[in-house]
């Protein structure tokens, strides 16, 4: 999915998926992105009709955390947003994951000698390259 759009209406709450090409999905659960495989083998497995609402919030979690631990492009918290008939509650870093271990100091700065230089070689560019003056690049 492109697109993953859920609302809550007179008729109780949807969960659409939106494709590139148009078509559309009205599904109980759905995922997008790089971990969406393993998100979704999570809700295949844990997914029953008539959950809590605390139910649905820790599948959900767990189905994200799936998705980060087994995907390195899937980000490092879990996000959740839960619509009701009452409105939307955006619950941000609901839980981190991936906290670190250290804290780096910045600028890092290494003794001399700590990386050998084994072989030294200088060019001199001005005798390779030639410079031409011309007119201004319009960025506008």
């Amino acid at each position: 999915a492109a697109l993953v759009l859920g609302g809550f209406d007179i008729n109780g709450p949807h969960l659409f998926t939106v494709y590139p090409h148009g078509s559309t999905d009205a599904l109980p659960f759905a995922t997008m992105g790089s971990g969406s495989l393993n998100a979704m083998a999570v809700f295949e497995a844990g997914y029953k009709d008539d959950m809590t609402k605390e139910e649905a919030m820790e599948l959900v979690c767990r189905s994200i955390e799936s998705g980060v631990y087994n995907d390195l492009g899937s980000g490092s918290n879990v996000d959740l947003c839960v619509i009701t008939k009452d409105g939307a509650e955006y619950l941000r870093n609901y839980k981190f994951l991936q906290q670190k271990t250290y804290q780096r100091v910045h600028p890092v700065v290494y003794a001399k000698g700590t990386a050998p230089v084994i072989k030294e070689k200088v060019f001199d560019l001005s005798k390779a390259v030639t410079v031409t003056e011309g007119d201004a690049m319009d960025v506008s």
